[in-house]
Formats: structure tokens, sequence, C-alpha cells
């Protein structure tokens, strides 16, 4: 598929909003690995290749193992994530696809298991940011693959 524009270019003051967020969510207490594990877990629901290749290319350069990453979509079935990973994927896929018009009781009992109301809220935020985000890059037929991790991310050897 071809893409439609350049919306990162063409859509800068629109996009300024989201940019705020960003801004919030990056100085969150959620450490920043597993916002990007979410983030990949919900672009991966919903289909945006452009996303996946960004934040799988955050989370090599993190040290994330590509075992995890080639798993994630069945991360119920393995041992390779932790009880805070799981609650934040339940709760992201929850909101995600919400179903009969709520978040079932028993993700959000686990994930507040798991994170403070501050989190949760954090996380609500993060989840409603990577949807936009993949809905806006799905829709402009952002093509992936451009994407190079910021230097000051990529840990010194």
């Amino acid at each position: 598929m071809e893409q439609r524009m350049n919306v990162h270019a063409k859509g800068q003051n629109a996009l300024k909003a989201m940019y705020g967020l960003n801004n919030y969510l990056a100085n969150c207490s959620i450490e920043k690995p597993l916002l990007n594990l979410m983030y990949f877990r919900v672009s991966q629901i919903n289909g945006c290749a452009f996303c996946l290749d960004m934040h799988s290319k955050d989370l090599r350069a993190e040290g994330e193992s590509e075992q995890r990453l080639y798993l994630m979509d069945a991360w119920r079935e393995t041992p390779f994530y932790t009880d805070r990973e799981r609650a934040a994927f339940a709760w992201a896929e929850a909101v995600t696809k919400i179903k009969d018009g709520n978040v079932p009781d028993e993700v959000y009992q686990q994930a507040t298991q798991q994170f403070t109301d501050e989190e949760m809220v954090e996380l609500t935020m993060a989840v409603i940011a990577i949807n936009s985000y993949n809905r806006i890059n799905i829709a402009f037929r952002v093509q992936a693959g451009s994407y190079k991790v910021p230097s000051h991310t990529v840990p010194a050897n």
C-alpha cells in the first residue's frame, strides 16, 4: 500500500496535542520498557506496522529479548512475562477492545493489584495514546521501516 500523505509533517499543528500527551507519559511513573511493551502489544492488536516497527526497535535498543517480542501475541500462554506486565497487557487489551460497553471487573482487579491509582490513570492514558497513534498511522498508511532509534536511547557498549 502506498502512503497517503506524510501526516507527521503535514499535521504538525494537529499532532501538538498528542505530543503533549507524549511528554506527560515520558515523565510518568510507569517504567518506560513496560510502556513500550504495552505499546507493542496494542499495535499488534490494531495491526499498525509503523508502530510495531518503532516499538520493536525501541525495545531491542533497551535490551528486550527477541523471544519475548516474538511471543507477545501469545503472552497468556508463555512464562516470559511478569505479573505486572501481564496486568498491563490485559488492561491494554480490554481498553483497546472494549466489549459490551465496559472493561471486565476481573481485568480491573488484576491491574489494581499491580498498579497504584495514579499508575492506572497513566496506563490508561498510554493505551489511549497508542490507540490514537495507531489509528492515525493506519488511516494515512504511514510506511514502516524508516524509524531510527534516537541515539540517546541506545545503551553504550
